[in-house]
């Protein structure tokens, strides 16, 4: 019961931190919000590690989870927020959550073809409903987008009239969010690109120092992707990207940044305690709590109907059977032989 908890809050924190990093980059940039989230992220694993007395551990990594754990933090901290933060600013988190889920599917291809395990039917279906999600989400959306725009610049049919400046403060409709969806998309797909593979770079790193704790290694991932970070203050103008901060956005990038560091935290406790195939569908809410959360904090900056509805549940419906383990599902819902042994059928790995 305390893993189930544990993967809940996670979920919720998580989700709690891509909607105060979709206000921020509202009127800030990513590169504004990745500035405070990369190293206060390292930051709050560090601590985590001090206070887990396993600050030693640092330097008796060998060379090969090393290199492992950099790149992983490079990849997932760097280059997959960046596209991540990116999407949401372009799309909005709704639009955005469904396609990024496209991380589960993608890893297990990665562990099919590299690690040679195993890719059952009940995966391949749950796989083709997380694809179908994002399509009906996007493809939806984008059309009610261009209908949106066209009814905004429809000409009045009332007769002219002279309002006072009251009424024209009063009756001045707020700004309509339209979402760009494919630059969004493609932002989203590197996101779950690179999300997907974080997990199968942190598992050959366990595979070369498996009694390094989860702290330590994502302490180390941290200060990698904090180094490399700063390799892009050196671009022109970077720099002075970030020093031009507004403080309204101030709040929300450090509150994502904090709740970013705290939802891991949540997701290592509750694997601590709680078996894989618990926790993995529990975390799949997290794409449920943000629609919600979207639309109590950014209301006016998110699109929302019954396309991203229907696209986000059958995204995680689908996330959910992917994670499963088809042989303890079957016996849990008591299936009959042949449905079970259809869903056993491995289409790839051993």
């Amino acid at each position: 019961m305390l893993g189930v908890l544990y993967a809940a809050l996670g979920a919720f924190t998580f989700a709690l931190n891509n909607v105060a990093m979709r206000r921020g980059v509202v009127t800030g940039s990513v590169l504004q919000g990745m500035a405070l989230t990369v190293p206060i992220g390292g930051l709050s694993f560090l601590v985590m590690t001090i206070a887990f007395g396993e600050l030693h551990q640092l330097v008796v990594f060998p060379m090969a989870a090393l290199t492992w754990l950099a790149c992983q933090g490079v990849v997932h901290f760097v280059i997959g927020r960046y596209c991540n933060y990116k999407s949401n600013q372009l799309m909005g988190v709704n639009l955005t959550a469904p396609v990024v889920q496209l991380q589960v599917p993608f890893a297990m291809m990665l562990a099919v073809v590299m690690l040679h395990e195993k890719f059952t039917v009940l995966q391949a279906i749950g796989s083709a409903l997380m694809l179908g999600g994002s399509f009906i989400t996007q493809g939806i959306t984008q059309g009610n987008a261009g209908k949106g725009k066209r009814k905004a610049s429809a000409p009045p049919t009332a007769a002219p009239t002279v309002p006072s400046q009251e009424e024209l403060a009063a009756s001045a409709p707020k700004p309509i969010f339209q979402p760009r969806v494919f630059s969004g998309t493609i932002f989203a797909l590197g996101a779950a690109m690179c999300y997907g593979s974080s997990p199968l770079m942190a598992r050959q790193a366990f595979l070369h120092a498996p009694d390094i704790s989860t702290a330590a290694a994502g302490c180390l991932a941290y200060t990698a992707a904090t180094l490399f970070f700063l390799l892009i203050l050196f671009k022109p103008g970077s720099s002075a990207d970030i020093k031009s901060m507004k403080r309204e956005n101030l709040p929300w990038f450090l509150a994502s940044a904090v709740l970013v560091a705290i939802s891991q935290a949540f997701v290592y406790a509750s694997l601590a305690v709680a078996p894989l195939m618990v926790v993995t569908p529990i975390l799949q809410l997290s794409l449920v709590f943000r629609l919600f959360l979207s639309q109590l904090i950014n209301r006016d900056h998110e699109v929302m109907n019954t396309a991203v509805l229907i696209g986000a549940f059958t995204a995680v419906l689908g996330s959910i059977l992917v994670s499963l383990d088809s042989e303890e599902l079957t016996m849990l819902l008591d299936l009959p032989p042949s449905l079970a042994d259809f869903l056993h059928y491995r289409l790839a790995g051993h």
